[in-house]
C-alpha cells in the first residue's frame, strides 16, 4: 500500500538516510520511463513543483514552442533504491506532467490513468488491478550488448540448476520486497530463459506505477548478474511469447461488485457488462494494448497467446478469461496485453471500455468453452467469433475506427499515437528481413 508523506516527512527521510539524488521519473506516450535527476539541495524545490524540463524533446508531448513543462512529485511514490550505494543513495519519486499555467499537461500517460479512474470513482467504483509480467533473460556478448541468447533449457515451473536465470529472478524479488512490492509468485515460465513475476492487486494507479517501477528494477538486476532483461513480445521464432495478462475487478464501498454467488457462474450483472464493453472495443484497443510491430508475432495461434474475441470461466484459449477464485477474488483477466504496453494507457482503456459496457448495458455473447483454436472457420463465424488485428496497422486503423478509445486518450496523444505507429510500421514495412532472403533469393 502507499505510503503518505508530507513535504517536511521527504525533507527529514532525505536527510536521515543520506539521500544524494532524487530522480524526478515520468513516463512517455509509448511507456518508457524517463527521469531528471536532482541533488538533495533541489529537493524543497521540487517539492514546491518548481522543477522543470523539456517537453519538446519527449516523443509525442510537444512543440517547441510550447515546451515548458513541470513536474508534480507524487509524495506517496518515494522510494530508495535499494541497488544504489549506502552512502550517497538515490531515491525516485514518480510525477505528474503539468503546464506553465497550472494544469495537468493532456499527453501526460498518468494523467489519462487517473481521469479515467475519477470517471469510475463518480459511478461509485474503484478500479482494482493485477498484473502478470512476463520477461525473458538472456546473455550479453563481451561488449555487454543483449544478445537472444541462453544457455538454459527450463521449462514451466522448473526449478535450477535448470533455471539458470534462478539466481537473478531471487535477487529481482528479494530487490522488489525492499521496495514494499508483495510478490505473490515468481517462477519459470514455458519457454527457456523466459520468467514471470506477479506482486500483488492493487488500486489502478499504484499498479501501473509498480508496472514501471518493476521494469526497471528486473533491468537492474539482470545486469547485475551479468544478463539481459528484455519485456520485448516474441524475441524469439518458435517458442512462446511474453505477455502481461490483466485481472481486473471493480469495488464499491469495499465490496467486489463482480461477485454474486447466486448465479451460475459466481458473476453479477455488471461483471457480465464489463466484459461485453471491452469484447465491444477491444480491436480499438489493441493497438495500446499491443503497441509493437512485434507484439503480433506472439499473438498466433499454437502458443498459448490468444487471438479471438471470445470469454469463458472454463477454458483458457479466449481473450477474456474468468479465473476459478470466488468472492472478493472474482476477476476478469484479459489476455492479449504484452509488457511492452504502456501501463498507464492499457489500463485506462480497459477501465473505460468496461465502465462503457456497464454503463450502457453491453451483454456480451455467451461463453465459448472450448478450445476456438481447434474450431473450424465456419463454427467461428456461425458463433460471430472474430479476431483481434493480425498486424500493428490493422491494429491502428481499428483505434482511428473506434472514437470512444480515442477520446479515452485524448485528442493529444491519440493523434500522436497514430501518427507514431504509422510511422513505425512505414519504417518495419520497408525492411528486407532474413526470412524473405532465405525464401526468395535462391527461388527467383
Amino acid at each position: 500500500m502507499r505510503k503518505h508523506y508530507s513535504k517536511e516527512d521527504i525533507m527529514e527521510l532525505v536527510q536521515d538516510e543520506d539521500v544524494e539524488f532524487i530522480r524526478l521519473q515520468f513516463t512517455d506516450m509509448f511507456g518508457s520511463l524517463k527521469n531528471v535527476a536532482i541533488t538533495a539541495s533541489q529537493l524543497e524545490k521540487a517539492l514546491e513543483n518548481k522543477c522543470m524540463f523539456d517537453g519538446s524533446s519527449i516523443e509525442g508531448f510537444v512543440r517547441i514552442e510550447e515546451s515548458d513543462m513541470y513536474l508534480y512529485p507524487d509524495l506517496s511514490t518515494l522510494e530508495i533504491f535499494p541497488w544504489r550505494p549506502q552512502q550517497g543513495k538515490v531515491a525516485r519519486m514518480i510525477c505528474d506532467v503539468y503546464r506553465p499555467n497550472g494544469e495537468p499537461f493532456e499527453g501526460d500517460p498518468r494523467y489519462i490513468l487517473k481521469r479515467a479512474i475519477r470517471e469510475a470513482a463518480d459511478l461509485g467504483y474503484a478500479f482494482e488491478v493485477g498484473p502478470e509480467c512476463e520477461f525473458f533473460l538472456f546473455h550479453t556478448d563481451e561488449n555487454g550488448m543483449p544478445t537472444t541468447l541462453t544457455h538454459e533449457k527450463a521449462g514451466y515451473f522448473d526449478l535450477g540448476p535448470l533455471d539458470l536465470g534462478e539466481n537473478a529472478r531471487r535477487d529481482m524479488v528479494l530487490t522488489l520486497e525492499d521496495m514494499g512490492f508483495v510478490v505473490e509468485a515468481s517462477h519459470h515460465e514455458v519457454a527457456p530463459a523466459q520468467h514471470e513475476i506477479d506482486f500483488q492487486y492493487d488500486e489502478a494507479l499504484a499498479t501501473a506505477d509498480n508496472i514501471m517501477t518493476f521494469k526497471l528494477a528486473v533491468k537492474t538486476i539482470a545486469k547485475r548478474h551479468g544478463l539481459h532483461a528484455t519485456f520485448m513480445p516474441k524475441p524469439k521464432f518458435g517458442i512462446n511469447g511474453s505477455g502481461m495478462h490483466i485481472n481486473m475487478s471493480l469495488s464499491k464501498d469495499g465490496k467486489n461488485i463482480f461477485n454474486d454467488p447466486s448465479n451460475e457462474l459466481g458473476l453479477s450483472q455488471e461483471a457480465y457488462y464489463f466484459i461485453g464493453g471491452i469484447m465491444k472495443h477491444m480491436k480499438g484497443m489493441t493497438a495500446i494494448t499491443n503497441p509493437l510491430v512485434n507484439s503480433y508475432k506472439r499473438l498466433v495461434p499454437g502458443y498459448e497467446a490468444p487471438v479471438y474475441i471470445a470469454w469463458s470461466a472454463t477454458n483458457r484459449s479466449p481473450l477474456i478469461r474468468i479465473p476459478a477464485s470466488r468472492g472478493e477474488g472474482t476477476r476478469i483477466e484479459l489476455r492479449c496485453p504484452d509488457p511492452s504496453a504502456n501501463p498507464y494507457l492499457a489500463l485506462a482503456v480497459c477501465l473505460r471500455a468496461g465502465l462503457d459496457g456497464i454503463v450502457n448495458q453491453i451483454q456480451p455473447p455467451a461463453s465459448v468453452d472450448c478450445n476456438i483454436f481447434a474450431m473450424t472457420e465456419e463454427e467461428k463465424k456461425a458463433q460471430g467469433i472474430e479476431a483481434i488485428p493480425g498486424t500493428l496497422i490493422e491494429a491502428v486503423y481499428e483505434l482511428e475506427k473506434d472514437e470512444f478509445v480515442q477520446n479515452v486518450l485524448g485528442r493529444h496523444v491519440s493523434e500522436k499515437y497514430i501518427e507514431a505507429k504509422k510511422a513505425e510500421w512505414a519504417n518495419y514495412r520497408s525492411q528486407v528481413t532474413d526470412w524473405e532472403i532465405n525464401q526468395y533469393l535462391n527461388q527467383f
